[in-house]
């Protein structure tokens, strides 16, 4: 379980104008193809409140995706960015207690699919992120509230 700081986000600024690199990342460096995959099981209640799984090669290109929380609704997310940050959601106006998600990379290409109600990974965003090493792992923040609680389970990284 991890509890989010206040204002901690990662954004670059597309519509916002603003620069935000100081969000939680929790993770491991690797120089392969992989999947990862991680179960979360967040308390969010205030606005862009998030948590999920983060590629990065640095600051200004990485992909993060996961829960945002957005309006009083919780949604699929993933932000890809390259020097500006672009952002693709999709509303999950009864969201499941536990979602499942699941990243790919495959040399540029990254796959991310979440578990649907059928239990089958289903996808959602494909993206390029040209680089031989990336950090992965774990990502949350809270960029308007004060934090809130966030449990990652069954966190999986398997090399390819």
């Amino acid at each position: 379980m991890v509890k989010t700081a206040a204002k901690t986000d990662f954004w670059r600024i597309t519509h916002y104008g603003f620069i935000r690199d100081n969000g939680h990342f929790y993770f491991d460096t690797i120089s392969t193809d992989f999947v990862v995959e991680v179960s979360l099981r967040g308390q969010y209640r205030d606005l862009y409140d998030q948590a999920g799984i983060m590629l990065r090669v640095d600051e200004k290109h990485w992909i993060k995706t996961g829960i945002e929380y957005v309006e009083g609704v919780q949604n699929l997310s993933a932000v890809v960015t390259h020097d500006y940050s672009d952002w693709s959601i999709i509303p999950l106006p009864q969201p499941p207690e536990v979602l499942r998600l699941r990243v790919e990379r495959r040399q540029e290409a990254v796959h991310v699919s979440y578990l649907n109600e059928a239990g089958k990974f289903s996808l959602f965003r494909l993206a390029y992120l040209p680089a031989k090493t990336v950090q992965v792992g774990l990502m949350c923040a809270s960029p308007d509230g004060d934090g809130f609680e966030v449990t990652f389970e069954d966190y999986q990284l398997s090399l390819e």
